[in-house]
């Protein structure tokens, strides 16, 4: 009898070791696949971040998007992304209400968030109870309850922070801070990837003579309204003589030879057309949607209507001679109707245009053309 109750305590032993051993298993299934699904949810993040840089959007809209995929994922409540732009720091992107954002970019002055910085750690902060606020919160309690700070760095030099904020104290303990910071690696590469498209954005300007945005417009705001078609037709014209009339007129006879051809196209362009002043003599079109042939006929009669403006010379007029300054021969009404006799200038244009394809390099497309219109001076319309 002691025998088989000795028998069947053994027996209870190894099947509850056996439990063990299997509840272990599956305990270890279960991590692996929750590891597993974050991975996986983290690739899928990853991809969406992707196919937002490839938008054609500004790099404001690229980061409010990129911001949204992070709140929507991850069930976040609130999240921001601060940079320093170089002279002071600026939300990029944010779910917070504006009356906030004073002392969300003033995180990085606040002694909590100093250490986080310095040694380019997380920071996580909670409160215990609805009753108490969060360090940086000065005139707000009820809105956050705990706060995740990520400093951010690219080439291990500090360029702002990334936080997310929840509603209910310890809403964060249990997030997996591992998945989270390789989240704000992807933000850390993104803010490289969009640099150069940001320097471009910043410096665009309006020529002063034309009133066109300059050829920085075309690869920015531009390309947004060109690549809504799959194919468009893109046009370089360039003012022949405009060097000459600088050189041995004047130069305020030439700007206002720019002046008037620009203002004269501008308004003879449908406003889903992108219209620039490429650089010096030089303009540029995208028909955007437009085939070849119908630009080329449009171009052809804009060039007969360029070429018959009759721009008058400036005071400036460098080859003053005999015939419109006074040199002591002329008196009387012989040098007023010498001095009142005007000047005028018309405008050479020459033409390229060729065909540009959305997914394709646009800087690329106006090189060619531009080195084919540099070619010769003569003034002709080509298509190539």
């Amino acid at each position: 009898m002691e025998i088989a109750a000795l028998c069947f305590i053994i027996l209870l032993v190894l099947i509850v070791f056996i439990l063990m051993i299997y509840n272990y298993y599956v305990h270890k299934k279960i991590e692996s696949f929750t590891n597993l699904n974050q991975r996986v949810k983290s690739l899928n993040v990853l991809q969406e971040f992707m196919n937002t840089l490839g938008e054609n959007a500004t790099i404001t809209e690229k980061l409010e998007s990129i911001n949204d995929i992070l709140i929507n994922k991850y069930s976040i409540k609130y999240s921001t992304i601060v940079v320093f732009n170089g002279a002071e720091y600026e939300i990029k992107a944010s779910n917070v209400d504006m009356k906030h954002w004073d002392s969300l970019k003033s995180l990085q002055s606040d002694p909590v968030f100093a250490e986080s910085i310095q040694t380019a750690t997380p920071k996580y902060i909670t409160v215990d109870n609805d009753s108490e606020k969060l360090p940086y919160q000065k005139m707000e309690f009820g809105r956050a309850k705990c706060i995740m700070f990520f400093p951010l760095y690219v080439d291990n030099v500090y360029i702002g922070y990334w936080v997310i904020e929840g509603s209910e104290p310890h809403e964060f303990d249990s997030f997996d801070t591992t998945i989270l910071e390789v989240v704000r690696d992807n933000i850390v590469t993104i803010l490289k990837t969009v640099a150069n498209q940001s320097t471009i954005e910043n410096i665009v300007r309006d020529d002063q003579f034309s009133g066109l945005k300059s050829a920085e417009y075309l690869y920015g705001e531009g390309k947004k309204i060109i690549d809504q078609y799959t194919t468009s037709a893109i046009c370089l014209f360039k003012i022949v003589n405009l060097p000459e009339v600088n050189t041995n007129i004047s130069r305020k006879t030439g700007n206002n030879m720019v002046t008037f051809v620009s203002n004269y196209v501008k308004n003879n362009l449908a406003n889903n057309y992108v219209f620039v002043r490429y650089m010096g003599p030089k303009f540029a079109i995208i028909f955007s949607g437009v085939d070849v042939k119908g630009v080329s006929n449009f171009m052809g009669n804009m060039k007969n209507k360029l070429e018959m403006i009759r721009v008058q010379y400036a005071d400036d007029y460098k080859g003053q001679t005999s015939e419109n300054v006074d040199n002591g021969e002329n008196t009387g009404a012989e040098q007023t109707q010498v001095q009142q006799q005007p000047k005028f200038i018309t405008p050479k244009v020459k033409v390229v245009i060729s065909t540009y394809y959305k997914g394709t390099s646009l800087d690329g497309a106006l090189k060619k053309i531009e080195e084919y219109i540099d070619k010769s001076n003569d003034n002709t319309i080509s298509v190539v």
